[in-house]
C-alpha cells in the first residue's frame, strides 16, 4: 500500500514583505526630517496703514502695556496714569455700555512679556468686549 507523507504547516511567517515596507518607510522618515521645524522666531509684523479698522465715527479704545507692565487706556480721566488690569477692563466695559461699535486695541511694548498680553485679553473678554485688535509698529512711521 502506498504511504503518504505526512506535512506538517509551516509556522514561518515570511518577513521579507515587512522589511521591504519599513525601509520604504525609513526612507520618507529621513527625506521629510529636515523640513518639519520644531520652533519659529517670530518678531511682531510691521504693517504700513491698514483699513482693517475704520474709525470714523469713534476712536477706538487702547489699552497699552509698557515695558514695566503697567496698564493704561486711553480713555478716562486721566489716560496717562497706570492702573490695574481689572480697573482697566471696567472703564472699557462702561465705555462699551455708552458705543458698543468702538473697536479695542491693545498697544504692548516689544519686551512685555507674552503673558501679560494675554492677562489683558482675558479680563477685556471677562468685561464683554467681543473682539480686540493688536496694533502693530508702521514701516513709514505715523502718519
Amino acid at each position: 500500500m502506498y504511504q503518504r507523507k505526512k506535512r506538517r504547516p509551516v509556522a514561518e511567517i515570511n518577513v521579507v514583505p515587512y522589511i521591504d515596507v519599513m525601509l520604504v518607510l525609513l526612507i520618507i522618515f529621513m527625506a521629510t526630517a529636515p523640513l518639519i521645524t520644531h520652533g519659529v522666531k517670530v518678531d511682531l509684523p510691521k504693517m504700513t496703514e491698514s483699513d482693517l479698522v475704520d474709525t470714523k465715527d469713534a476712536p477706538p479704545i487702547i489699552a497699552s502695556i509698557d515695558a514695566q507692565g503697567k496698564y493704561y487706556v486711553s480713555v478716562g480721566t486721566d489716560p496717562e496714569a497706570p492702573m490695574e488690569a481689572l480697573d482697566v477692563a471696567a472703564v472699557i466695559k462702561l465705555q462699551l455700555m455708552k458705543n458698543p461699535d468702538v473697536p479695542v486695541m491693545i498697544k504692548g511694548s516689544g519686551k512685555v512679556s507674552y503673558q501679560e498680553v494675554l492677562l489683558l485679553m482675558d479680563f477685556l473678554k471677562s468685561a464683554g468686549v467681543p473682539s480686540v485688535g493688536l496694533m502693530t509698529e508702521s514701516f513709514e512711521g505715523t502718519k
